[in-house]
């Protein structure tokens, strides 16, 4: 098997002395190891050895792990239809994955039904990538205002990119550049339905560009529990 927790400890490293480079402390920014296809052994295995957000692309993967997993914060990070909000609603503390009005309008009115509000970002597709979600720069003030303008019961806690892919990562920074001045921008509004706090950016092999950019939360699966073998889902 994996060695879960050593990887995840090469990591932390890989955290600190990116966060060291530019001045900034590993403790500002959250670690969410991502589960996807991994199974609730592993996961807690994770968990044992410090791991305190977990992070899932799909609904279904979630109602099939949430009973099996030890105490731990769960993160969507995934594209999320809305007709499938209803069955996260209650088991996920932050929504990563926010790329329209109608979704929010959705997360909204399930959260209200919970009595709870529910922390979302909005996803920036700053490459403008046809292949992934996200809306793009331009599009960002708008979707703040009419979320702020009438969903109550959600929280924007920030902004989450998935940039392209690239064999050196440094290659792409600019698209977290593009999205840190965005976060930059929109944070400072003062408004109860706005409390910036999170940048999610970087996944396992761009993290570290993405902590130099600015991000505060990285999504990291594959450097932690090793390689998916997608024959197994």
């Amino acid at each position: 098997m994996e060695d879960i927790t050593g990887n995840l400890a090469k990591v932390n490293g890989q955290i600190k002395e990116a966060a060291e480079r530019c001045g900034r402390s590993a403790d500002d920014i959250l670690l969410v190891a991502v589960s996807k296809t991994r199974t609730p052994e592993e996961i807690n295995i994770a968990i044992d050895a410090g791991v305190t957000d977990i992070g899932e692309n799909k609904v279904q993967e979630i109602m099939d792990k949430y009973d099996a997993i030890k105490p731990v914060r769960w993160h969507m990070i995934g594209h999320l239809q809305t007709n499938k909000v209803k069955y996260i609603i209650d088991k996920v503390s932050m929504i990563h994955s926010v790329d329209s009005y109608k979704l929010a309008a959705e997360i909204n009115k399930r959260a209200a039904a919970h009595g709870i509000t529910m922390d979302i970002l909005l996803q920036v597709n700053s490459a403008q990538e046809e292949s992934k979600f996200g809306i793009s720069t331009d599009e960002t003030e708008e979707l703040i205002e009419k979320i702020l303008e009438s969903c109550g019961n959600v929280k924007i806690r920030g902004l989450m990119c998935i940039a392209p892919y690239a064999d050196d990562p440094e290659d792409i920074k600019v698209y977290f550049d593009q999205v840190k001045e965005q976060y930059d921008r929109f944070g400072k509004i003062e408004h109860p339905g706005l409390d910036f706090r999170y940048l999610s950016m970087g996944m396992s092999h761009d993290f570290p560009v993405a902590i130099e950019a600015g991000s505060n939360l990285v999504r990291v699966g594959s450097a932690i529990f090793g390689e998916r073998d997608y024959s197994k889902i």
